[in-house]
């Protein structure tokens, strides 16, 4: 018989395949789920991504942002700006907004700008017009402040010395994204309004910032480079239109290390179940490829016929997983549309879309073609016998089908990978340990049914059946180990993570945290201020400190500036922090190395610094940091070291200095106030101190914790794909052993077996392998899950192991059930029938 061509083996393909679609099931399900993830993954980071990239301008308000703290730009300063291309200067500050008659007060951003602004983008009203100019007595306010203080167009409302009115409610503030996180609603009044309002003070606490649009053919790095070289010493921050929101790229770049890690994951499980469905579906098919055989069929003739069917469902799974993928994307924008700092872009985009097409083929090959190779090198005599005997056709010499074009597979799948991943070395590290994990598992499973081969026969006969499974002949103890082992690490990690997040949203209110937080208090006007809070709040627990604003310029001899990237982990360097000086160790803090300064100290400026801090920065005592504080450079000398208690909620910096160095520069100060009873201390606070903020503490945790719930929501979601892709692996694995314990079921059943008795020894034989992998799957899933916390996210290890031991049992469970579920069909034949099949 002359070999079968391409159009000839189509057409017994797709007779055969029409009469057997079901039977490549679980093959079309798992290539879905991982290209269908992988899609939808790519495509709405990429819309998102896109979004920040192609609003720069608007989120930031200009090509260039230059920013300071305490101060505004001098006239060489505005100079410098203004060469560069038109200029618009906002001056923003927390302030407390209220009524002039009196009543509630509320914590806002009071944000005010020039006539040029917004430069890009337009600040519209809720009703859709555009911004009415603003004179010096008229505000903008946003819904949030209209609803609390009950105001609407025309109203009055007071900030500070002053009286404003209400001229519209804020639809779109364009550079709202850029301007970060706030701790209240947003007003909006002109520079020479704000000034009336006699909040900023010497020492006062607000930022200036100064928007550039470059002249045409001026790059936004060049300039920033320019104003930077001319003013080194500032203490100038710099943003550009390709960085309008650092925050967060940050937060999308580090979620989407996570959904990478999430796809590559479902990707590599989905491979598994491939295989096990490919496997599943020859095994059934063992008759009719023998009786092809001994009709004259050569091995390349069985390649192409079945190969082909396996090619036509792979394809048709690609293809839908593309059509769901891409559609999921404005579902998944909606559901977490509170994340998102920009509408994404919905579209169609290509490269996420080919790069999910190539991994699923890919797979396809890696996973499929060693199944096909054992069917057409198999003589048809070994095929009538494989239901107990084991082939070994898949990988020997001269198989060149399975060999070069799966190693060649896999090498692309890695190099795809890590080629286009965001941290190449992230990627890499996925695919090795999911290689390794895999590796742990394949070993156990053959340690599993190497052991039970050896161990002595129990007496119980259904204890001897259910251990003889794990290594008879036609066993499927490996795949059932990966697949169990997979699944059940999938329900540790899981388990881990949400209860690390779940502690760590608890963690954001201690046991004992203050009630308010108060700025700008004017330091000449310190006693007043606690008498205040003496009269309305008796024996209050009060802590008051120094604050000003630096930034650190240089460290070892390093300048900032010339540093091509920041270190990992020094966030502090971004931009300019809070900074105390203080004769004691301040509270919330405990030394770790070095001396504190004696009071009233006296000489060359030291300083105290977090310990993470210093641990990054590599700096040890007596190493010289430089810090640039209202414009001025003051190089200081590293005395100590503090481990801070972040989660105290007072008051924390990383720098605090000697109190001779800052004593007399312009500053404020701070208090906390922690009381059993705070009635009428807002609204007296205010009324004697009206340009401070205060902050109540209990609205600040809310958001905090609002924003880390959306978060850990979105977590679990994404990582609830990987659990899918483990359940089918599962069934793929139990599908793969079907004929064998088809077979056996049968010759029980002869014997006189009942139902009951086959399917307990099938239940003990799951049970063994689950509790063999439970503490396998706790340390893996365990470790998990440490990697999105603590590496990716950046957040502390607080799992509750009880819960996750709890998980872990019912999981085991879960997947005996489903193994139990997968066995009762078999159950159903009638052993007349199937001995007449075998």
């Amino acid at each position: 018989m002359k070999a079968l061509n391409w159009s000839a083996a189509w057409r017994l393909a797709r007779r055969d395949l029409s009469a057997s679609l079901r039977g490549l099931r679980l093959l079309f399900l798992c290539l879905f789920l991982g290209v269908a993830t992988l899609a939808a993954i790519g495509s709405l980071t990429a819309s998102i991504t896109g979004a920040l990239t192609d609003q720069g301008r608007e989120l930031l308000g200009g090509d260039v942002e230059v920013e300071m703290s305490q101060r505004t730009a001098n006239d060489e300063e505005r100079s410098a700006f203004a060469q560069a291309g038109t200029v618009s200067e906002t001056v923003r500050m927390r302030a407390m907004a209220r009524a002039p008659e009196g009543g509630e007060s509320v914590l806002t951003e009071f944000k005010g700008v020039d006539g040029r602004y917004p430069l890009y983008g337009t600040l519209t009203l809720a009703d859709g017009s555009a911004a009415p100019a603003l004179g010096d007595d008229k505000i903008l306010i946003d819904q949030t402040l209209a609803d609390r203080l009950n105001l609407r167009p025309g109203s009055r409302l007071r900030y500070g010395e002053a009286d404003y009115t209400v001229r519209g409610i804020i639809g779109e503030e364009p550079d709202r994204v850029g301007e970060g996180f706030t701790l209240g609603p947003v007003a909006i009044g002109s520079l020479a309004g704000l000034q009336r309002a006699e909040l900023i003070q010497p020492g006062s606490m607000y930022e200036s910032k100064y928007r550039i649009r470059t002249r045409p053919g001026l790059a936004p790095d060049a300039v920033t480079e320019r104003i930077e070289s001319a003013f080194p010493s500032a203490g100038l921050d710099f943003r550009t239109r390709d960085r309008a929101s650092p925050g967060a790229f940050r937060f999308f770049e580090r979620m989407g290390q996570f959904l990478e890690l999430i796809g590559l994951t479902a990707l590599i499980i989905a491979g598994i179940g491939v295989g096990n469905g490919v496997a599943s579906y020859l095994g059934g098919k063992r008759p009719g490829i023998a009786t092809l055989k001994v009709l004259g069929a050569r091995s390349g003739d069985i390649a192409r016929i079945y190969g082909l069917q396996v090619g036509a469902v792979a394809a048709g799974a690609i293809l839908l997983g593309l059509i769901v993928g891409a559609a999921l994307v404005p579902l998944l924008a909606w559901m977490i549309g509170d994340l998102l700092p920009v509408r994404p872009e919905l579209g169609l985009f290509a490269l996420p879309l080919a790069k999910a097409a190539i991994f699923g083929a890919l797979i396809a090959i890696v996973f499929t073609l060693p199944p096909l190779a054992r069917a057409r090198l198999l003589p048809a005599a070994s095929l009538f016998r494989g239901v107990v005997e084991r082939g070994r056709g898949g990988w020997r010499p001269g198989n060149w089908l399975a060999r070069w074009p799966v190693l060649l597979a896999v090498i692309a799948i890695a190099a795809l990978a890590v080629g286009t991943a965001r941290d190449p070395l992230f990627a890499a590290s996925v695919l090795g340990a999911s290689a390794l994990v895999l590796a742990i598992l394949l070993a156990i499973g053959w340690a599993i049914a190497k052991i039970a081969a050896r161990v002595p026969r129990p007496r119980n006969p259904l204890w001897r059946l259910a251990l003889t499974n794990l290594h008879r002949p036609g066993s499927q103890t490996p795949a059932l180990v990966v697949a169990l082992g997979l699944a059940l690490t999938l329900f540790v990690t899981l388990a881990a993570i949400q209860t690390s997040l779940n502690n760590e949203i608890a963690s954001v209110v201690p046991e004992r945290a203050p009630d308010y937080f108060v700025l700008d208090v004017p330091v000449d006007q310190e006693s007043r201020f606690r008498q205040i809070v003496d009269e309305y709040a008796p024996n209050a627990d009060l802590n008051i400190v120094p604050t000003l604003r630096g930034s650190i310029t240089a460290y070892k001899g390093i300048r900032v500036a010339d540093l091509k990237e920041i270190p990992e982990g020094a966030w502090f360097l971004r931009s300019e922090r809070g900074l105390t000086y203080s004769d004691v160790l301040p509270e919330g803090s405990n030394l770790t190395s070095g001396q504190w300064w004696p009071k009233d100290y006296s000489g060359p400026p030291l300083i105290s610094l977090d310990e993470e801090a210093a641990k990054t920065l590599g700096l040890k005592l007596g190493d010289p940091i430089t810090v640039s504080i209202l414009g001025r450079e003051i190089t200081f000398k590293l005395a100590s070291t503090r481990k801070v208690n972040w989660d105290t909620m007072g008051f924390n910096y990383v720098m605090v200095v000697t109190p001779d160095t800052l004593k007399a520069a312009p500053h404020n100060v701070a208090a906390t106030i922690a009381a059993d009873r705070t009635d009428g201390l807002q609204r007296a606070l205010v009324e004697a101190f009206p340009s401070s903020s205060i902050i109540p503490v209990g609205e600040v945790v809310g958001q905090i914790t609002t924003l880390m719930r959306q978060m850990a929501n979105a977590i679990l979601a994404a990582a609830s794909v990987a659990i899918l892709a483990g359940i089918a692996v599962l069934v793929g694995a139990i599908a793969a052993s079907r004929q064998a314990r088809s077979y056996d079921s049968v010759i029980l059943k002869t014997l006189g077996a009942t139902r009951r008795q086959v399917l307990s020894a099938q239940g003990l034989e799951y049970a063994m392998l689950a509790l063999a992998l439970a503490l396998l799957a706790l340390a893996l899933g365990g470790l998990g899950a440490w990697v999105v916390i603590v590496q990716l996210f950046e957040f502390s290890w607080r799992p509750d192991w009880g819960t996750v031991i709890a998980v872990l049992g019912g999981g085991a469970l879960l997947t005996l059930g489903i193994g139990l579920a997968g066995s009762v069909p078999l159950m159903r034949v009638r052993p007349a029938r199937a001995l007449r099949a075998l």
